[in-house]
């Protein structure tokens, strides 16, 4: 009512909710909030997390029947829920229940007196506005609503998409087309544009990011220009952020990747592959090799060719923008090149799977450091983790574990097929994390042993100069220097429409493409004299002098008042509890190259790998000998290229229990015959070879139930064959995109977000079967006729194996697994398969299906077309 001001209802919903907690009476009444301020996914989500059992959001919902003549009631609710499905899953959890009250959130700029009263429990690590500003933002809510108030209309809003009346962003038609003068060199060498483009930037951070509180102290002394280290040497510290290819056109990829390696920096391909044509340079000596390769969670495109042709390695584990996610394409820009150099389907949405698929504790990161060092001793280990509260304590684990580098990314940014409930309130600033992962590092003694990268908006100079000094050594752009070659911020990035031909794979749209490496080399060129600038003032001659040099900077005193000068900057500003004279940078070499077993059977193989002659090698194998096979591959495609040497050149026979990873990348050419068992992620990046397992020698038959393989067999598998005889664990042949497997069981997960190739399960399956699955084919022998039970129906069909063609196909998989097993099982099934033919399920993703079906009708009308015109 006009003289009543509702109290914010995430504010209400939380005060009841711990009221009745601290009652000991939360367990005996449920809460339902009904407001007219929820209107997205977020609000929902915090609604609930903060203990609400349903939410009405009624103004929300009257707001779309005025604006739809039919009901959108089902429609709208239907949003939300996806929404909120998707906030929670990539917490982890599954069920609402386990989420409500969870209060997963961490507050940012709230005083602590304000959290620990009302939202008891979250984290906060900077303090800032109280109970007293929250109630004049409702007042002055409030007063806007009735007759005879001085706001004509309400706010346009432009929190998505840059209005012109709406919410200011850092990125609007102003700063986008200075940096674009500046870039292409307008009006002389462009540095007047920089230098406007700077001012309006630094000045508008104040408002917009943490950093812009801080500022470089002005008491020092400064030197001269002349004596501060080069732009051209600054400049190498620099890095493109991870954006693949298929997010963005080929044509802007490969001017990123040129525009880099002039400058001696490096650019990072994203988890989409990379096309191995571009690993050969120009005619004019420009490389189009992107230095930095990821392999993200999900691995897309992740071939031990690929892993060689990188002088660093990331591993995703986190990306700040949309913490918990992988990468996401949608299927419309997933065309024919994008499809092959992902081993994925044209036309086929593609997700992928988080992180915990693969890295179930610091130890199994630990593990997949270790397989990529033998995949390429030569490349540095990078680890991305986003800027959550503790990630300063993650941090310490990587380097544990033997990283060489570790990116901390911040909230901004992100890729733009992200959901929209992925852009906003996803991730905090990469200052908070810096500062954390800073200050535990020098605090534990680990600082030396590792180089420290940021990366989240970063713009100008005095970006870099903060983030050096909060702790960073090397900084990554991405959004910059798209802008540099032309983006406009449509913002359109999702629906593959790009106007100038950067977010697309349309290929009218890429021919409007017109950036070029000189545009992006040009801007970073501008940074690093903007640096240079800063280090001048600051009294720094060199880079190295300013890394995590924290009591360099100080509050703004410029900050307007309001809100954000009452941050409470001290986690931020607060230096390591250590002597001054700690390491603050890296200055150790890196971790050795791994000792494996792989040494004996390289000796071994030397007339395979030099002269292509076939070689039969035997070992006894123990289950410290991890990744047998990692550094065997890396000799075969040094010597042979990736294409490697004819099948079964390279026969090992190994008796005894593999450690972790066996066979992992393995290259065409070499097969690993284990009589004994394997542990977790055997198989991992197969790319051509065979694994077959067998039971030791002297197993007492038969071998049928028996465990033989531990979980995340075959994860990301491009190519290559693997037989096990016996039972594997869960989450057997994730992310599969293109391996031929036959196993007698699978545990919980089978084929989960599997992509391509042909995997056929003997026996039993657990839970959860085929989720996430797009693409490839699965064949279940279900005897019982209760597989369907234990399948997950969200992207796959379950039907008969009816086609003579397709049933020959897995009937020859059977008869090697057969062959190289000694399988007692497929022998039976051999002996019998007309009669047991029936007992088989397929299971075909429904996209794939259509895809395939698109595919063939494609094919079908060019065959036509040629042999219409022959005719002729």
């Amino acid at each position: 009512s006009p003289g009543r001001v509702p109290i914010p209802a995430l504010l209400a919903t939380s005060a009841v909710h711990h009221r009745l907690s601290r009652a000991g009476r939360r367990m005996r009444v449920g809460i339902v909030v009904e407001t007219g301020e929820a209107r997205e996914t977020h609000h929902v989500a915090c609604l609930v997390g903060f203990g609400a059992e349903a939410v009405n959001p009624y103004l929300m919902l009257e707001s779309a029947r005025e604006l739809i003549a039919d009901d959108p009631e089902p429609a709208v609710v239907k949003a939300l829920d996806a929404g909120l499905l998707k906030v929670i899953s990539k917490l982890g959890i599954s069920t609402v229940a386990s989420y409500r009250g969870a209060q997963a959130f961490e507050a940012i700029g709230l005083d602590r007196g304000l959290v620990e009263a009302w939202f008891t429990g979250t984290h906060s690590r900077l303090g800032g506005v109280g109970i007293e500003a929250l109630a004049g933002e409702a007042l002055a809510r409030h007063s806007r609503a009735w007759p005879g108030s001085e706001w004509p209309l309400l706010p346009v809003g432009g929190v998505y998409a840059w209005r012109r009346d709406g919410e200011h962003h850092g990125w609007n038609p102003e700063t986008v087309t200075l940096l674009q003068k500046a870039a292409h060199g307008e009006n002389g060498d462009g540095h007047e544009a920089y230098e406007a483009f700077r001012e309006r930037v630094d000045g508008d951070q104040r408002d917009l990011t943490l950093r812009g509180l801080l500022r470089p102290r002005v008491d020092l002394e400064p030197v001269p220009l002349d004596e501060v280290e080069s732009a051209k040497e600054i400049v190498k510290r620099f890095s493109t952020g991870a954006m693949s290819l298929g997010s963005i056109s080929p044509e802007a990829h490969e001017t990123l990747a040129v525009a880099m390696n002039r400058l001696g920096a490096r650019s990072n391909t994203g988890e989409g592959g990379e096309d191995p044509r571009r690993y050969v340079p120009r005619p004019n000596g420009d490389s189009r090799r992107s230095a930095i390769k990821q392999v993200a969670s999900g691995r897309f495109g992740v071939t031990i060719g690929y892993l060689m042709e990188a002088d660093q390695i990331q591993i995703k584990v986190a990306q700040g923008a949309k913490p918990g996610e992988g990468g996401q394409l949608p299927g419309s820009k997933v065309d024919r090149y994008i499809g092959e150099l992902r081993f994925s389907t044209p036309g086929v949405e593609l997700i992928s799977p988080p992180p915990h698929h693969d890295i179930y504790s610091i130890e199994d990161l630990k593990q997949l450091i270790y397989d990529l060092r033998c995949a390429n001793p030569a490349a540095e280990i990078s680890v991305k983790l986003c800027a959550e509260a503790g990630v300063g304590t993650v941090a310490a684990g990587v380097v544990k574990a033997g990283a060489d580098h570790v990116t901390v990314v911040g909230h901004d940014g992100g890729t733009g097929a992200a959901a929209l409930s992925s852009i906003q309130a996803a991730g905090i600033p990469w200052e908070l994390g810096m500062a954390e992962t800073q200050r535990v590092l020098v605090e534990q003694g680990l600082r030396a042993r590792t180089v420290l990268q940021t990366d989240g908006g970063m713009r100008t100079g005095r970006d870099v100069i903060v983030a050096a000094l909060l702790g960073a050594e090397e900084m990554a752009f991405s959004t910059a220097p798209l802008i540099a070659t032309g983006c406009i911020m449509m913002r359109v990035c999702h629906l593959n429409t790009c106007p100038v031909g950067i977010a697309t794979q349309d290929p009218e749209l890429r021919r409007r493409f017109a950036g070029t490496p000189e545009h992006v080399t040009a801007y970073l060129m501008h940074v690093a004299e903007d640096v240079r600038g800063w280090m001048a003032s600051l009294g720094v001659r060199t880079f190295d002098e300013l890394v995590g040099q924290v009591e360099l900077l100080e509050r703004d005193p410029a900050v307007p008042g309001g809100k954000a000068a009452r941050i409470d900057l001290y986690e931020v500003l607060r230096a390591p509890a250590v002597p001054s004279e700690a390491p603050r940078r890296k200055l150790e070499s890196g971790p050795p190259a791994p000792h494996t077993l792989d040494h004996e059977l390289i000796a071994e193989a030397a007339p395979a790998l030099e002269h292509g002659t076939p070689v039969s090698l035997k070992r006894t194998i123990r289950n410290v000998d991890r990744t047998v096979g990692g550094l065997l591959s890396n000799a075969v495609v040094a010597a042979q290229g990736e294409v490697g040497l004819s099948e079964e050149t390279i026969e090992v026979e190994l008796d005894g229990s593999a450690g972790q990873s066996f066979g992992a990348w393995l290259a065409p050419g070499i097969t690993l015959t284990l009589h004994g068992e394997a542990n977790d992620y055997a198989g991992k990046g197969l790319c051509g070879g065979i694994v077959a397992v067998r039971p030791f020698r002297t197993a007492t038959p038969p071998a049928e139930g028996e465990v033989i393989v531990g979980n995340t067999v075959l994860y990301g598998a491009t190519g290559g064959r693997a037989f096990f005889r016996g039972l594997a664990g869960e989450r057997f042949a994730v992310r599969n995109s293109g391996a031929e497997a036959v196993v007698e069981g699978v545990g919980d997960h089978g084929c989960e977000y599997m992509t391509g190739g042909r995997v056929v399960v003997l026996g039993p399956t657990g839970r959860n079967f085929a989720a996430g699955m797009s693409g490839g084919i699965a064949y279940v022998l279900d005897p019982a006729g209760d597989f369907e039970q234990r399948c997950n129906p969200g992207l796959v069909d379950i039907e008969a194996l009816t086609d003579p063609d397709e049933a020959a196909e897995v009937r020859h998989l059977v008869a090697e697994h057969a062959r190289r097993t000694d399988s007692s099982l497929a022998a039976d099934l051999l002996e019998h398969w007309d009669d047991r033919l029936a007992e088989f399920r397929k299971v075909m993703p429904r996209d794939y299906r259509q895809a395939l079906k698109a595919r063939f009708e494609e094919e079908t009308a060019e065959l036509r077309a040629a042999t219409s015109g022959a005719g002729r």
